[in-house]
């Protein structure tokens, strides 16, 4: 997608393509920005020289303008989200205390995973869940 918006870009031209700048740059930017465990470098290069290429195309006044707006607007939805979830702490408390013992218990895992790989003959304690579902023979 990204090598297709490039080509696009290109094609369009300097004047075609300032209207659709935004859009562009959008996905090139959340790639820029992710900072996810599996991330592809490739993918991050592939955006960096695409944002290079626009920039060289558009001139660079008009890229960081384009840029700075969706810069903006991520921030903005990164708000907003952060926002949406402390309100639903307070009007839902039994899904916020849900996923915050989720929380705990994926740290706890972590933890003993991390334990494991770095001593491999120490054991970490598993904690063992006696339901009914946990106690049934399952196929």
């Amino acid at each position: 997608i990204f090598k297709f918006l490039g080509a696009i870009s290109v094609d369009l031209g300097k004047d075609r393509i300032r209207p659709y700048l935004p859009t562009i740059l959008t996905p090139l930017y959340r790639e820029l920005n992710s900072n996810y465990a599996e991330q592809d470098p490739t993918l991050k290069n592939l955006s960096q020289e695409i944002i290079e290429l626009l920039k060289k195309l558009v001139g660079l006044e008009a890229f960081s303008l384009a840029f700075s707006s969706v810069q903006k607007q991520a921030n903005q939805k990164r708000a907003m989200r952060k926002k949406q979830r402390a309100l639903q702490t307070v009007a839902n408390p039994d899904i916020a205390a849900r996923r915050k013992l989720k929380r705990h218990k994926n740290k706890a895992e972590t933890r003993k995973r991390k334990i494991e790989s770095l001593r491999p003959l120490h054991k970490a304690k598993r904690h063992r869940s006696h339901t009914l579902k946990d106690l049934a023979m399952v196929e």
